[in-house]
């Protein structure tokens, strides 16, 4: 495609290619909304990561790629504009291109604290031809790099192949982006952060991706008449703390300030700049790409040859865009020709690998696996999902975040013990025979298997033979909870059939991932040893639900006037012991009248049952169902109320179990009340928690009116509980999770 298009393009009038590529750039701009300009996946923080310098809360960075004559006549002027806002950039040059840049014009960008990168060798599309033709290239590519002390490299049309790129002595390369779906080669390496390559001999080099949406798409292909979509962009990576790098063309600027075809006004240019230093002057470092990556590497590598105090020095004078100090040739280069020799960070090991998913519910609705599989793609990993229906109109095939989704057409509902079974085996011979076809063109490198059932682990069996490895996530353990949900006793037939097949399930994956220590206990004590078991707990994703510090209530003098909130979420099923949650709340009125209940979760038969009592217990305008809410819209009604309860009912499944919803409601600062089981004492004290006996409404209600006349002792409570929370945010579990991989795919290797 890219060889036609390079082989026709003498041919057509640029005008005429312009028009076709804006035609095709509106079609594509209808059916990327989810992923562009914005793709909210590329927010995940690196593990390990350290922040920017001088506690700055996001980095900016300026690029320009001169690709003609005119671009090149523009590019002093442009500096200059630079300059008088107190900005400087790295402008990348062709070497080998329609014209030739002057050492005169290197030297005065050098002079005047700019950098220069080397911006592919010909701009003609033969780069990345072949490897052969490459490797060509790259040699006359490096004495360039040489000859120009230049230290970062860009491939035109933003062409690459991250693995080809280690031929190159770079410290740096800077041709892809977070997301891009209007580029020749659109696939995006879904970050806003700097990252490590690691090459096969223990060198390697930084990436830095661009992150804000080129000026030719933006004003040239769409025709934005406004930086509106500029502004949106970096107003997003500056939230998430991460790096702002833009790319523009000199090549399509009116320094005059006339529009003319295909190209735009310096102006917006200026506008951006000034938007950002008027905005985040105090908040950004301002940076250059060589910085950038500079410390990162120094951070982020193992940094043993690097200077970091001159480099630390350097970042100090330059951390403002006004009265920026020239800096002239770095006294402490770590990677002058050579690059570096380090061990990347455990990310990179995944980083192009095959995972596969599969799942007994329904994807994204699935919290545990929706932040697993966010992980995983974060990683660099392709990762497919094989999941079921939550509606029978969803789409059977969808791209959720950059992970594929194939809903197989059984949808999930809850019914007796036939209809469960059916449907696991219909599910898993579908599952099977999915994965058994794409192993034999892409084969996975791992398969990540989500129970219930814990049977379905066996639809990784084709994969296994081809050399996957198979995680198998406990997220409960099925004969507790079938024997919780139907009632049965431990000697039944079909309990013993499922201890015997989780036992089965366990020995058929090569490792097992489980979300407490009670469950960890169970599964070592009748099914695999304790070194085949790894602890990812079920912590709430901290970008969803933000840490906010307990926060003092003051009792209100009408107690009669100002509600009490108390708020349940999760599945309405009896276990779960709404109904309990009703119970105690009928006795809390007696001495808080103005206490109410607020139900959030999926309707179900419990709960119009529960509904049909509350007008003969006199909780008609006290009890509000408010139906299924997503994780976003769960933090604002968190927000809302005063306390959140799990109102377990006493089982064997509940004495184990550690819910979610305890550290969702601690991490929003709210005081729970729980139930007093081995579960969650495995990591919450008597001091650290609101404890009630399980089961028990009466002492439920105790505690609840205890926690609304003592708010001073529940502050006190809920801070030492939000320090068990911080100790197992998502962020630490989900590097858990990662490591669980890399030790996989490194033992397979070895």
């Amino acid at each position: 495609m890219t060889g036609i298009y390079y082989f026709l393009k003498p041919a057509i009038p640029r005008s005429v290619r312009l028009t076709i590529r804006r035609l095709f750039a509106r079609r594509l701009r209808r059916h990327v909304g989810n992923i562009w300009p914005i793709d909210p996946a590329a927010a995940f923080t690196p593990v390990g990561w350290p922040g920017w310098p001088g506690g700055k809360k996001f980095a900016f960075v300026l690029t320009h790629d001169v690709e003609g004559r005119k671009g090149l006549e523009r590019c002093r002027a442009l500096a200059e504009v630079e300059i008088g806002l107190g900005f400087r950039s790295s402008f990348n040059f062709v070497p080998e291109g329609e014209y030739a840049v002057s050492e005169t014009l290197r030297a005065f960008l050098g002079e005047s604290g700019f950098e220069v990168g080397i911006h592919d060798l010909h701009h003609d599309g033969s780069l990345y031809r072949s490897e052969g033709t490459f490797r060509r290239q790259a040699q006359r590519i490096n004495q360039y790099l040489q000859s120009w002390k230049a230290v970062g490299f860009r491939s035109g049309f933003m062409f690459h192949n991250l693995e080809w790129l280690q031929d190159l002595n770079v410290l740096y390369d800077a041709s892809t982006f977070d997301t891009d779906p209007f580029e020749p080669q659109p696939d995006g390496v879904r970050t806003i952060f700097p990252f490590w390559v690691p090459g096969i001999d223990g060198k390697g080099y930084v990436e830095l991706p661009y992150t804000m949406p080129q000026d030719s798409t933006v004003f040239l292909l769409l025709e934005e008449t406004n930086i509106d979509l500029w502004v949106r962009k970096l107003d997003w990576v500056a939230a998430h703390g991460g790096m702002v790098l833009l790319n523009t063309h000199p090549d399509y600027m009116s320094l005059n300030g006339q529009k003319r075809v295909g190209g735009y006004s310096l102006q917006l240019y200026r506008d951006l700049l000034e938007y950002v230093t008027k905005r985040y002057a105090e908040q950004c470092w301002f940076a250059l790409p060589k910085e950038v990556a500079h410390y990162f590497y120094a951070n982020m590598g193992s940094g043993s040859g690097v200077n970091k105090c001159l480099f630390a020095q350097e970042i100090a004078a330059t951390s403002s865009p006004k009265g920026r100090e020239v800096l002239l040739e770095r006294p402490c280069n770590p990677l002058p020709v050579d690059r570096v020799e380090t061990q990347s960070p455990g990310t990179s090991d995944l980083r192009g690998k095959r995972m596969a998913v599969v799942l007994f519910s329904d994807f994204p609705g699935d919290a545990r696996p929706r932040r697993a599989a966010e992980t995983f793609v974060q990683a660099g990993m392709h990762v497919d999902i094989i999941c079921l229906m939550e509606e029978g109109d969803d789409p059977k095939q969808e791209t959720f975040k950059g992970i594929h989704i194939d809903r197989v057409g059984i949808v999930h509902n809850r019914g007796f013990k036939f209809h469960y079974m059916l449907r696991y085996g219909l599910f898993i011979v579908i599952a099977l025979a999915k994965l058994a076809a794409r192993s034999l063109t892409k084969p996975y490198d791992i398969v990540h298997v989500h129970n219930m059932p814990d049977i379905l682990v066996f639809a990784a069996l084709v994969p296994k033979l081809f050399g996957a490895k198979v995680i198998l996530d406990l997220h409960d353990p099925m004969p507790e909870l079938m024997m919780t949900i139907f009632n049965l006793r431990r000697e039944s037939l079909a309990v013993r059939l499922m201890a015997r097949i989780e036992k089965w399930s366990i020995a058929f994956a090569d490792v097992v991932v489980t979300t407490n220590s009670a469950f960890e206990r169970l599964f070592v004590s009748r099914s695999c040893s304790a070194s085949k078991m790894r602890i990812v707990m079920n912590s709430p994703d901290e970008t969803i639900f933000k840490f906010s510090p307990a926060q003092m209530r003051s009792r209100p003098s009408d107690q009669r006037s100002a509600p009490f909130v108390i708020m349940y979420h999760g599945t309405l099923v009896d276990r779960n012991g709404a109904d309990l949650a009703v119970e105690a709340l009928v006795k809390l009125r007696q001495s808080v009248p103005a206490a109410e209940l607020r139900l959030y979760g999926p309707r179900t038969p419990y709960l119009d049952q529960i509904m049909m009592t509350l007008s003969e217990k006199g909780l008609g305008k006290s009890v509000h169902y408010l139906g299924q809410k997503s994780l976003e819209q769960l933090t604002e009604a968190i927000a809302e109320c005063d306390v959140g309860v799990i109102p377990n009912k006493r089982s064997i499944f509940t004495e184990l179990n550690l819910p979610t919803r305890i550290l969702e409601y601690l991490a929003l600062g709210k005081p729970v009340v729980a139930p007093r089981t081995q579960g969650i004492q495995d990591y919450f004290r008597e001091d650290s928690l609101m404890f009630f006996d399980l089961g028990n409404a009466d002492d439920l209600a105790l505690k609840l009116s205890h926690l609304y006349f003592h708010p001073e002792e529940s502050f006190e409570v809920v801070k030492r509980g939000q320090n068990v929370y911080r100790a197992h945010v998502w962020d630490n579990e989900r590097r858990k999770l990662v490591d669980v991989a890399v030790e996989l795919l490194n033992a397979g290797h070895g």
